[in-house]
């Protein structure tokens, strides 16, 4: 079963500036701040929640198609997919257009200070659902406004099951769409903020919105996560890293693990775990796709972590 991954491609260029914000952001003069800060360390990475889900669901052993709307400057990019086996059939490039970017700066106190041009991922409703055939399984992951809300409709018309995924496009939407949003979707996933904000928007408590769906999964950091299904809540513990790198792209990494759950039918305490995995092994490494596993490792993983086999 291929999973149809709609969200966004970006570059994400990651700068580290070896001093503190606070030092020279002064709280009485910040109507006129006009500041500079020297990055000696900087790193660009491949990320967007597209691509991060559809590499993570690669090295799970399942299947993932990106549908997602890029630049001009996108080739870079497109080779790394490429050279890990994942296809680019639905991947529209924009003339004109930039690939969506962040650039983010940080200090030593891990504060950030980021800036996002959207560029092309504005443009992501100029794809279709209907163009890839034979797809039965989905996700609406954060991508350009217009574009979630088409992907979303065009997925419950074509009666194919998928997870909304707000993240952090939640704000573009008010209480109406995202009632609208989750009536449509089979399943809903955010992390416990977003939670919040999603239940104070549409006015529905966390029950009120897993009674709406399938299946309401939200994930709390290092307390792991809880799946209300089914009139249940399914506490998920969890998983070890090995060490702390960088939890950047954990999110897409545990909704990878979601995916692959749906892909092979197993129970939500098992997706659960898969997801809960996936999220740890990410954050052993910098950047959003550049841990590696194979099947067999993630098996052992899983072992040592929850004490069952795979």
């Amino acid at each position: 079963m291929t999973a149809l991954i709609c969200g966004s491609l970006a570059y994400d260029t990651v700068m580290v500036f070896e001093g503190r914000f606070r030092e020279h952001i002064l709280a009485d003069r910040i109507h006129v701040l006009n500041v500079s800060f020297l990055a000696p360390s900087m790193r660009r990475n491949f990320g967007g929640c597209a691509g991060n889900i559809a590499y993570n669901l690669r090295l799970l052993g399942g299947a993932g198609l990106i549908m997602a709307t890029v630049g001009h400057d996108f080739p870079p990019y497109a080779s790394w997919l490429e050279s890990q086996g994942i296809p680019l059939t639905h991947v529209r490039v924009v003339p004109g257009e930039f690939t969506a970017q962040a650039f983010i700066t940080t200090d030593l106190d891990d504060n950030q200070i980021t800036a996002f041009h959207p560029g092309a991922m504005n443009q992501a409703h100029l794809n279709h659902i209907g163009a890839a055939a034979g797809v039965r399984l989905g996700i609406v992951a954060p991508d350009g406004r217009q574009g979630m809300l088409e992907h979303a409709a065009q997925f419950a018309a074509a009666g194919t099951p998928f997870i909304f995924d707000p993240g952090q496009g939640l704000p573009m939407f008010n209480g109406e769409e995202l009632r609208a949003l989750v009536g449509t979707a089979t399943w809903v996933a955010v992390n416990d903020y977003e939670g919040s904000l999603l239940a104070e928007r549409t006015g529905w408590s966390l029950p009120e919105i897993a009674a709406r769906v399938q299946a309401l999964v939200v994930t709390r950091g290092a307390e792991g996560s809880w799946i209300l299904a089914g009139g249940q809540r399914h506490e998920i513990p969890p998983a070890r890293p090995l060490r702390l790198a960088d939890p950047t792209g954990c999110g897409d990494a545990y909704r990878a693990g979601l995916l692959f759950g749906l892909q092979r039918g197993l129970d939500w305490p098992t997706t659960g775990r898969v997801a809960s995995l996936a999220g740890a092994i990410k954050m052993e490494s910098h950047g959003t796709q550049q841990h590696r596993f194979d099947p067999a490792q993630f098996a052992a993983r899983f072992r040592e972590n929850f004490g069952s086999a795979l």
